[in-house]
């Protein structure tokens, strides 16, 4: 990541303040690496030339061997300097180091066979260096820092043995833990190729769950220290994932198996997807999907914590879902094209009537009036009154009249007694209220009662004689064209 764009992102997440804590167990090298990134990192980006020099000034001393070089917690520089990392962009940046918690074999806290008692801004009263080494080791990793770097080593430099930093080092990571602060471990060796560096890496990352980065504070560079702060913006938490499915997807309903799969998916992988860094267990959560393909992009906008996801489905599955949604067979593009020129056709026909039928729910009467392509012209006539002429010229065009007709129908079953009746009339009732449908699923004699008053209504609309439907059509069509309000109608 361009060294602008990593400043810039761990500011969006820290308010602006990029202070970074490191701590760890004394002698792992925090006051050197605090010195790399001094060096390499902020004072080229001070603009201010005194802050600049003061800065320097105030980068911490590091050397070699067992003895403790820090005493206190100091900020380096001693007040935040304003870092340039861009056009219009720049953040307030400093360092907290810290003694460190005490580990075996470490020079410095004892003095005459006996602890070191030191003064402390925190008591009137001097107190046992080992005490002020924890407290304030403490106030760096809860108050004072943004991020941290828990430094830590394999004991490949100096005569302190691997296995006397382990206490410490668990106390370190533990706290940070506890306090949810975004950090990384930073494991300091003298090779950092070596299979036993590598080996520990592996085996702290397991243990611990945070990354951890292997380094040689002594000889770091500027891609060193930002793959260390890197690797701090992806533990920040996510804040958003995005998903970007594909459009057709969204007009689908919500009990659709394609949506349902991937809800249950998206349900299943927040649960595991915590930090910025779990961004590569998304895919994991699609392997097996019967819909969809895993993730074919991920992003990350780690300024603002979003991840975006783009999805994709498998190459049938919107056919196989056109097919079940429409209630149609589309098994490729040919055969979506020619059912959309068939839905086109029945839409445009629809559409005509549309209107008929809402006037027809309305006033129980409709009228499809006809189109300009449906008119038929007839020839032009010579037309003679009196002493005058004139051309005669008529059209006809179909039109459709629409009318509601409320069809009523009867069951009347033979029960039985007049108590077997009311019984059974108490029992319908009772149905009625609690579920209106449920009265039409009533057994009747083997039938259930919605078939039977389909039957019934069915029955009724094919009683309608053929000559008796052409004598409506005759007369509805002599109202229309001859204007003829008053209708007689006899029915034998």
């Amino acid at each position: 990541m361009d060294k602008f764009d990593l400043y810039r992102d761990i500011a969006s997440r820290t308010g602006g303040d990029i202070y970074v804590g490191v701590v760890g167990p004394v002698r792992t090298g925090k006051s050197t690496l605090i010195k790399q990134v001094m060096q390499q990192f902020v004072i080229d980006g001070i603009a201010n030339p005194d802050e600049r020099s003061r800065a320097v000034d105030e980068i911490p001393q590091s050397a070699d061997g067992k003895t403790i070089m820090t005493t206190q917690p100091r900020f380096v520089p001693n007040e935040a300097v304003r870092v340039s990392v861009g056009e219009n962009i720049t953040v307030n940046m400093r360092l907290i180091d810290c003694v460190g918690y005490l580990v075996d074999g470490a020079l410095g806290a004892q003095e005459d066979g006996k602890e070191r008692m030191v003064s402390t801004p925190w008591s009137n009263e001097d107190m046992p260096f080992s005490k002020a080494a924890e407290i304030g080791t403490q106030k760096v990793i809860k108050e004072h820092s943004t991020i941290a770097l828990a430094v830590t080593t394999d004991g490949s430099f100096g005569s302190i043995k691997r296995e006397d930093y382990v206490e410490a080092e668990e106390r370190v990571i533990s706290e940070l833990k506890e306090c949810k602060k975004p950090f990384v471990i930073v494991l300091n060796v003298a090779n950092v190729n070596a299979e036993s560096a590598q080996n520990l890496k592996e085996e702290l990352e397991k243990k611990y769950d945070a990354p951890v980065v292997v380094k040689n504070a002594l000889n770091m560079d500027e891609d060193d220290i930002s793959e260390i702060l890197e690797s701090v913006l992806l533990e920040f938490s996510v804040k958003t994932i995005d998903f970007d499915l594909p459009r057709w997807v969204q007009a689908l309903p919500i009990d659709c198996d394609v949506v349902r799969e991937i809800i249950e998916r998206v349900k299943d992988m927040a649960k595991d997807v915590d930090k910025m860094r779990d961004y590569d267990k998304i895919d994991s959560y699609f392997e097996n999907a019967t819909f969809w393909k895993q993730p074919s992009s991920i992003s990350l906008d780690a300024g603002k914590g979003r991840v975006h996801v783009k999805m994709s489905t498998g190459d049938d599955v919107f056919f196989k879902v056109a097919s079940e949604q429409c209630g149609i067979d589309v098994k490729d593009d040919f055969d979506l094209l020619k059912e959309l020129k068939i839905l086109c056709k029945d839409r445009e026909k629809i559409g005509k009537i549309q209107s008929a039928m809402e006037q027809v729910e309305t006033l129980g009467y409709g009228i499809v009036a006809p189109t300009m392509d449906e008119i038929e012209l007839n020839q032009p006539e010579i037309l003679r009154q009196g002493q005058q002429y004139g051309v005669k010229l008529s059209a006809k065009a179909p039109s459709l009249h629409i009318m509601k007709v409320d069809v009523e129908t009867e069951v009347s079953p033979i029960i039985g007694s007049e108590q077997q009746s009311k019984d059974m009339v108490e029992g319908m009732l009772q149905d009625f209220e609690n579920d209106k449908q449920a009265i039409m699923n009533t057994n009747i004699f083997g039938r259930s009662l919605s078939t039977l008053v389909a039957d019934g209504i069915n029955n009724k609309l094919q009683t309608v004689p053929t000559d008796a439907e052409q004598k409506l059509r005759k007369t509805l069509g002599r109202i229309v064209n001859e204007g003829k309000g008053g209708v007689i109608c006899i029915l034998l």
